[in-house]
């Protein structure tokens, strides 16, 4: 047998080796895998198992490359089957509302047919990308340094506050300032609140029930309307800017009157945009029932974190508190942030530069020191109220929809940059200002349409400016439809490099530059150079370019 034959060569002396069914196992194996098990006969060979590893992470790396092509490639596959199929399935749908007796040229005339823009934005439940996104332990590191600079923030001010006064001071004048006359800010928010809940919504159910009835329905309809409009304009529009204009209300205070006043002017116009069509489409059938929402719909509409209204959106089963809680920490968080943004880098800034006549020179470096404190305030400003304010809203209504922006640090064109950043606005004015103007005037006008969208987004943003600030220097109105528009054509969606990016973020710290500076500037030099009996014209011209102090 080979066992006694292995027995009597080893006692005879003999080298060779025994072919036994281990011994062929063993010299089929590997080599590398042969001398690590001869190495680890008691001993560990350290060097090798190194080597080993060394050899493993090279191959992964030369691997990750293709296995991310690998991926994108079928994600890229996957987003633009979904893309093809709901285009089948709109061409089938509108193909279905037509007869088959009908011609390839009745058919054709139809769909020329310019249709209302009945079918809008689509919600569903999905989550905001930050929070997505924080579950990343490498963009939470991004989050802990902005925390970390607040820190430093803070131990500046107190030490430089230490070394001045001999004692900490822990005031917050500025914050007390700019937030002051609260209770008038309160009363008129709920008159405002109380006024749209009531208002429009029953002017449109009068509207909607007594136009069935109606034996003159366009007088009907323009009689309402013009009570609807004269709501808009003078309830909601002129009465909030009397109240902050008249009380001499501070900044931030001014700025919540009027952010609330333009928020329920859009709701309140969503809501009538959105429930007219489907009365006029039920007096068309000749329905029995005229579909009107009821009060609670309305209601939850005015509080949900979304300016298209629907009767229903989707909802989550629970509410998590704790998350709510962190939210609304995040919000105090971020305006002490803002708080120690101006206590250190913008008003002693300012302050020195109101005291020195206007110059070039002196513009272009205010210009770019105030680049940091401008781009600081536009992470805080979208952080706050983009991701946190609406997501704290919207997990107290179980409102599931939270796409509230995009992934605008991404973006390589303005165009891309406007969709994206603030998505609860662009949503309204896409679909009630840019495709209302189209079904209006036509697909051809598709220039002028965004020149209308921009141009009343521009007004809104400077009114908004001018009454908070109170006084008027379009400077903002001048960015958005000069370079704005301008960069929106240039940087377009063809642009899709990652140079394209860098020139959206320089040109954007360049444009939070100019903001920063320049209104700065002017409510200083309105605070050290007043004037007695001031005109219109003064109220217009901006008081930066002539003011100076003596020293």
């Amino acid at each position: 047998m080979a066992g006694e034959d292995c027995v009597r060569k080893r006692r005879s002396g003999s080298t060779t080796i025994c072919k036994t069914p281990d011994n062929e196992e063993m010299q089929r194996r590997p080599e590398s895998e042969r001398s690590f098990q001869n190495s680890s006969n008691g001993r560990v060979d350290v060097d090798h198992v190194i080597t080993r590893k060394m050899q493993l992470i090279a191959e992964a790396e030369q691997l990750k490359p293709a296995f991310m092509k690998e991926v994108d490639s079928h994600f890229t596959e996957f987003v633009n089957s979904l893309v093809a199929k709901s285009v089948l399935l709109d061409s089938s749908s509108s193909a279905s509302l037509f007869p088959a007796s009908c011609s390839e040229k009745e058919l054709h005339k139809a769909k020329t047919l310019r249709a209302p823009p009945e079918h809008g934005k689509i919600f569903t439940a999905r989550r905001s990308l930050l929070d997505e996104l924080f579950e990343v332990s490498h963009i939470r590191t991004i989050y802990h340094m902005f925390i970390a600079l607040l820190i430093v923030f803070i131990l500046s001010t107190l030490l430089v506050d230490f070394i001045d006064e001999g004692r900490l001071v822990l005031g917050f004048d500025l914050l007390v300032f700019v937030f002051g006359k609260f209770p008038v800010v309160f009363c008129t928010w709920l008159c405002m609140f109380c006024a749209t809940v009531i208002i429009p919504y029953n002017l449109f159910v009068w509207w909607a029930q007594g136009y069935c009835s109606s034996s003159h329905r366009v007088l009907h309809s323009l009689f309402y309307g013009m009570l609807f409009t004269l709501f808009q304009t003078a309830g909601l529009g002129f009465g909030p800017t009397y109240i902050a204009v008249s009380y001499a209300l501070p900044p931030a205070s001014r700025f919540i009157v009027i952010l609330e006043q333009v928020r329920l002017v859009m709701k309140a116009h969503s809501f009538v945009r959105e429930n007219v069509p489907r009365v006029l489409s039920s007096v068309k059938d000749k329905s029995s029932t005229v579909p009107i929402p009821r009060i609670s719909q309305y209601l939850y509409f005015l509080f949900a974190p979304t300016l298209i209204y629907r009767d229903n959106y989707p909802r989550n089963p629970m509410i998590r508190w704790g998350y709510v809680a962190t939210k609304f920490a995040q919000v105090l968080g971020s305006l002490f942030y803002a708080y120690y943004i101006f206590v250190r880098l913008c008003i002693p800034q300012f302050r020195n530069s109101s005291q020195e006549t206007f110059s070039l020179r002196g513009l272009v470096l205010c210009i770019f020191n105030s680049i940091l404190p401008g781009v600081l305030i536009l992470f805080l400003v979208f952080f706050a109220f983009l991701h946190c304010w609406l997501n704290a809203f919207a997990e107290m209504l179980r409102f599931a929809d939270r796409m509230f922006y995009k992934d605008w640090w991404n973006s390589t064109s303005y165009a891309n940059y406007y969709r994206t950043w603030n998505v609860v606005v662009h949503d309204w004015l896409y679909y009630y200002a840019y495709r209302d103007f189209l079904w209006f005037f036509g697909k051809k006008f598709k220039a002028a349409a965004m020149l209308s969208v921009f141009t009343v987004s521009a007004a809104v943003h400077e009114y908004v400016l001018s009454i908070c600030f109170g006084y008027f220097y379009p400077v903002l109105f001048c960015l958005f439809m000069c370079f704005g528009m301008v960069f929106n054509f240039i940087l377009n969606d063809r642009r899709k490099g990652p140079i394209w990016n860098v020139i959206m973020w320089t040109s954007l710290f360049l444009g939070q530059g100019v903001i920063i500076c320049l209104y700065s500037q002017e409510w200083y030099a309105r605070q050290y150079c007043p004037m007695e009996n001031p005109t219109f014209l003064d109220y217009l011209k901006p008081r930066s370019w002539s003011c100076h102090m003596k020293m």
